[in-house]
């Protein structure tokens, strides 16, 4: 696996497997995922991006995990990007994290969130493991 700062690819039994990428590495790795049909899954931490008009996928397993409030993913955002994932064919599954900041994880920033980052890795670890 990557370090949990880069989003990337990693080759486990020929089929690929995205990596979680807070950010901007998020986002790729959602765009590969939906992009590509042998993706097996994608977990997502601290944000989204759009997904095309055209993405169609076979119940891609998809986890989110985000600060609530988050400014940079507003609820707006959130529902409308939930019901085009869904459209597309994904099976999404949203963590919601009350009054962590929007990176959360990152022990070297303000946002930091000891109990929320250790309830995401769990979660998102397990999420691994399924697929």
């Amino acid at each position: 696996m990557t370090s949990p700062g880069v989003g990337g690819l990693h080759d486990r039994g020929g089929d690929p497997e995205y990596q979680p990428g807070p950010g901007f590495g998020g986002s790729v790795a959602q765009h590969l995922a939906f992009a590509d049909e042998k993706a097996r899954g994608v977990l997502l931490l601290h944000g989204t991006s759009d997904i095309a008009d055209d993405a169609s996928v076979d119940e891609l397993p998809v986890q989110l995990h985000i600060a609530d409030p988050d400014p940079l993913e507003p609820h707006d955002w959130l529902n409308a990007w939930y019901l085009r994932a869904r459209r597309a064919g994904a099976e999404v599954e949203i963590h919601h994290y009350p009054g962590a900041g929007h990176l959360y994880t990152d022990p070297e920033l303000p946002d930091y969130d000891a109990e929320a980052a250790e309830r995401t890795w769990r979660v998102a670890l397990a999420f691994l493991d399924t697929l």
